[in-house]
């Protein structure tokens, strides 16, 4: 997979107007096989791939950060941000920059088409996005990966964000700016299996989530005052029942345990109070 995309990104480069001004930044997530030798091989032939080899694997969002640093400190009119993995095609590039040079904007979006995921793996990128669409603050534009357009304006403004925990579409849409689009049919693998596994892939999904919703927040808030709400009404219904003689429950039990319940309502009250709170100084 990775000598197509090399070929790909040549044959690309060459057809361009002043192709010698086009860069690829390819980054190593601390890879097992021989990607970095073929890579090395690759910038000591053509001066236009430059290689970023982290010392481990540190994730997908790490490695595309490393790659948005070194396109920033290169000063780039522009970058694109694309998978190693061919299912986003390279030769989309030029559309992206035509888009971003004629239109005039900061963000130029690839949105997908269609896309030719198949199975389990599939079925979840459904279901994430169509829980995301509805419990998150922002408007994040649906059928959108990473792939896609940064100009020099919106790259500085992404790279002065604080967040440790990155979900790049999200932080995308957050910024703002003028953006346009260009719609492509997303592909299947060119080869191999994904690297990242269900436990990553869960992880980044949280990611996503917290770092753009207050809905568990309040969530919790809404639970506590559910609870609440329940020993009161629990605990009158066990009084009215001893008053009128039907009380079957063991002598102090529903004490204990309407005591219980709005102590526990109050506790998950008390941390939903702090989490919107917290919420709001974050956000």
């Amino acid at each position: 997979m990775l000598p197509e995309l090399l070929r790909r990104l040549t044959v690309l480069f060459d057809g361009q107007v002043n192709h010698e001004r086009w860069t690829a930044i390819l980054v190593d997530d601390g890879s097992r096989d021989d990607s970095v030798a073929q890579i090395e091989a690759k910038c000591a032939s053509d001066r236009r791939f430059r290689l970023i080899e982290l010392s481990r694997n540190f994730g997908f969002q790490a490695a595309l950060l490393a790659g948005l640093e070194q396109a920033k400190a290169s000063g780039f009119d522009a970058v694109v941000t694309l998978d190693a993995d061919l299912q986003d095609p390279p030769e989309l590039i030029p559309q992206l920059v035509q888009s971003w040079q004629q239109e005039g904007s900061n963000v130029v979006l690839a949105r997908r088409r269609s896309r030719r995921d198949r199975g389990v793996r599939a079925l979840c990128f459904k279901l994430f996005h169509a829980v995301f669409g509805r419990v998150v603050d922002i408007k994040v534009d649906q059928n959108t990966g990473t792939f896609g357009l940064l100009d020099r304006k919106a790259l500085s403004a992404f790279s002065r964000l604080p967040e440790s925990h990155r979900f790049f579409p999200g932080l995308r849409a957050w910024l703002g700016f003028k953006r346009s689009e260009v719609f492509y049919d997303r592909q299947e693998r060119a080869a191999g299996v994904p690297t990242q596994s269900f436990i990553k892939l869960l992880r980044y999904g949280f990611d996503a989530v917290f770092s753009f919703s207050r809905l568990p927040l309040r969530l919790v808030l809404v639970a506590g005052a559910v609870m609440a709400g329940a020993s009161f009404i629990i605990g009158a219904a066990f009084a009215l029942r001893r008053l009128l003689g039907f009380e079957i429950a063991p002598t102090g039990f529903t004490t204990l345990a309407t005591v219980i319940l709005l102590l526990g309502g109050i506790q998950l009250m008390g941390l939903g109070i702090i989490g919107e709170y917290l919420g709001r100084t974050y956000t």
